[in-house]
């Protein structure tokens, strides 16, 4: 008998749930985009357009073709626990990530034009690692809110 990781059977079955199935926590929803950017590590996906210069509703609004968001979107598991589209907004909801996190992670003025699977893997995977090192945001992220209220 051949072991599978769950991942790579989705990708050529339809795995159903059964309906007892506790929903996903926030870890196993990055843990799983994640895996699915680093499932086609070679994949050319397109960054999200200096979304840090558009109002907070444009930003929500924003998405983009072929974007690490639309490898999420396109996963039936994703959707079937309650990601609703591949914007900005419903992913940061869906993730629990801050738009700082959604920037620095896929902004084109991080990341380029383009960039492939295993880049936004990776790039997810620091921004969300920092994050847990530093649940504030760390030392900038606190000075940037003392001077924004000032």
């Amino acid at each position: 008998m051949e072991h599978k990781p769950l991942i790579e059977l989705q990708a050529i079955a339809d795995v159903r749930f059964a309906e007892t199935q506790t929903p996903m926590t926030r870890e196993q929803r990055l843990a799983r985009w994640i895996g699915l950017l680093e499932a086609d590590p070679d994949r050319e996906l397109r960054s999200l357009h200096e979304i840090e210069h558009l109002s907070a509703s444009d930003r929500r609004a924003c998405r983009s073709d072929e974007s690490p968001l639309s490898v999420a979107y396109h996963d039936r598991i994703l959707r079937l626990s309650g990601l609703k589209s591949d914007r900005v907004g419903d992913c940061t909801d869906f993730f629990g990530l801050t738009d700082d996190q959604m920037h620095h992670a896929f902004c084109s003025c991080h990341t380029g034009v383009k960039l492939t699977g295993a880049e936004a893997a990776a790039r997810l995977r620091a921004v969300v690692d920092r994050h847990h090192a530093h649940p504030s945001g760390g030392l900038w992220q606190a000075l940037r809110r003392i001077f924004r209220a000032a």
